[in-house]
């Protein structure tokens, strides 16, 4: 069985890596589950928002049983120091419903999570607020799925918007279930020209992050499978430091 579960948000966040592995459906409490599986790993893209992200976690430990639960995806910057494409490990997770905190090894900074896509103005103000350096929306609930089965439980980040972008009117295309209607989405930006621009740079952006987060987990996999042989316990994912580039 796979030593670590991967819990992403959308399957666009960890696309070159699930190149190599086998997709299967499994169901979990009546509700269906994709799971990308090979021999290191399993990885779940639940949706977006803490809900969902609560759900695939429940569902991939109790079908999986991991060791380790790895929350990966997108995060937005608060802290001007980040760049697209900048792996954060955090060494602290801060669920902003409650101000709970879960301290991490290895990582440097504090990963937000937020219960809403946030703009520019919005990111700002987290940042004045809880002294993160980034925000997510999935992080905090998964932390809490995995201590609650006492399973080891880390954070990997990636970057895909700067702290003064501007997001452009994303929030009303992410669905009950947390998937977001991109059809929908592109049909709202094509019949508002002003828009295609933002959308460019977030798409080749998103692209970027999405690509420098495969590259890193691939080395973290490797990582973990030379260094903990059968019956040891997954280390951290000490990444690397808050707002380094690989």
């Amino acid at each position: 069985m796979p030593k670590v579960a991967i819990v992403a948000a959308l399957e666009r966040e960890v696309a070159a890596l699930l190149q190599n592995c086998s997709r299967i459906q499994r169901e979990y409490e009546g509700r269906k589950f994709t799971f990308f599986e090979r021999d290191d790993a399993v990885v779940v893209c639940g949706g977006i928002g803490m809900e969902p992200a609560r759900r695939a976690t429940q569902a991939v430990i109790a079908l999986y049983q991991p060791v380790r639960v790895q929350s990966v995806g997108f995060a937005g910057a608060l802290d001007a120091g980040l760049r697209i494409g900048d792996i954060f490990t955090p060494s602290v997770v801060l669920d902003a419903r409650d101000g709970s905190r879960v301290p991490l090894d290895g990582g440097e900074g504090t990963l937000l999570t937020f219960l809403a896509v946030a703009g520019a103005e919005q990111k700002l103000k987290l940042a004045q607020a809880y002294g993160a350096r980034a925000v997510d929306m999935e992080a905090s609930a998964v932390a809490t799925a995995a201590r609650a089965h006492g399973i080891a439980f880390g954070a990997t980040k990636v970057i895909s918007d700067t702290l003064d972008f501007e997001m452009p009117g994303m929030a009303r295309f992410i669905n009950a279930e947390g998937q977001f209607k991109t059809a929908s989405f592109v049909l709202f930006a094509v019949l508002r020209p002003w828009l295609w621009p933002r959308v460019a740079v977030l798409a080749s952006n998103s692209n970027k992050a999405a690509n420098r987060l495969a590259a890193h987990l691939e080395s973290f996999l490797k990582d973990l499978s030379d260094a903990a042989p059968s019956g040891v316990p997954v280390p951290a994912d000490t990444g690397l430091p808050a707002g380094g580039r690989e």
